[in-house]
């Protein structure tokens, strides 16, 4: 049986912005018990700037509309399919992907248009699922960065996503400021969290990304040395996380994405998914190739030295 905590966390954090205001028998939580609870079951990781990605953030405000929106009549909400064609990405004889030897990485540098796109915090029941629908459909590869959590919660859908060919990264297991963290208390987190994928898909992760983007210098550089973890985090941020919308989100990512690019996202809202048919079609015809993670830091080793975020 869940834990009822667990179980109500889970309701709120899934529950769309209107149902939540409408639905009778919702216990009322204080600001600081609806924090705990975003904190402790997994929220938004984009709130210390890709530019200062030292500094520890504050928990983001929790997203009550993780869930797909609902129509009028109360059904789950499906993006519809694009009228005609869609752009696909590229067929491209890429390798997995090698080791690199940078620490930290924001962007690579390449000599063709080629981007990373990655989504943190899934995998979600249905958001995820609905998002690997419209990434097949593109021939898109994209780099997921899972909470172990949820790995455990929902193994089948981190099935699906590794057979699709998408690359899985390290998200921690119950998705803390490691920053704030002892060495020992960030081993066991990654440790977890590789070990709940292994377990559920029977792959590993290649890279990491730190929640909220808070990770000490002298602790990316241990992670690497000891855990053999590149420490990944971005150059676009949509701050899809504060749901500005599906046409604001796409804009944003649009307008910031150049070659070399890792964009940020999040799986874990249903509007991030929703903004992606347009996303990804405006990025393909833009001449935009995607790959993954650690295919882009390889073509990155082959030219250049590993960049440090915020350079």
């Amino acid at each position: 049986m869940r834990n009822p905590i667990e179980s109500l966390g889970y309701k709120i954090l899934t529950a769309s912005s209107q149902a939540a205001s409408s639905e009778e028998g919702l216990p009322k939580l204080s600001r600081r018990g609806f924090m705990v609870l975003g904190t402790a079951l997994g929220s938004s990781c984009s709130m210390v700037s890709s530019a200062k990605p030292d500094a520890p953030a504050a928990a983001a405000p929790v997203d009550p509309a993780a869930a797909p929106a609902r129509t009028a009549q109360n059904k789950e909400y499906r993006t519809p399919r694009a009228r005609g064609p869609v752009p696909r990405n590229p067929d491209m004889s890429l390798p997995a992907g090698g080791a690199s030897s940078g620490v930290t990485f924001s962007r690579v540098a390449v000599s063709q248009p080629y981007i990373a796109l990655t989504f943190d915090d899934g995998p979600h029941p249905k958001n995820t699922p609905r998002l690997l629908d419209m990434l097949r459909e593109r021939n898109i590869k994209a780099t997921f960065y899972v909470i172990g959590r949820n790995v455990d919660l929902y193994p089948t859908v981190l099935r699906r996503t590794v057979s699709e060919g998408h690359e899985i990264g390290n998200h921690t297991y119950t998705h803390p400021i490691l920053s704030k963290l002892s060495d020992s208390a960030i081993r066991q987190e990654l440790t977890k969290c590789r070990d709940a994928v292994a377990r559920a898909a029977g792959v590993q992760p290649r890279t990491m990304r730190p929640p909220y983007g808070a990770l000490l210098q002298r602790q990316r550089e241990w992670v690497r040395s000891e855990l053999n973890y590149p420490t990944i985090m971005w150059s676009v941020d949509p701050l899809d996380w504060k749901r500005p919308g599906a046409s604001v989100i796409t804009s944003r990512i649009l307008s910031g994405t150049t070659p070399g690019a890792i964009v940020l996202a999040h799986d874990l809202h249903a509007s991030t998914v929703d903004a992606m048919p347009a996303t990804l079609d405006g990025l393909l015809n833009k001449g935009f190739k995607f790959v993954t993670v650690s295919q882009l830091l390889a073509m990155g080793a082959q030219s250049a030295p590993g960049q440090v975020a915020g350079q």
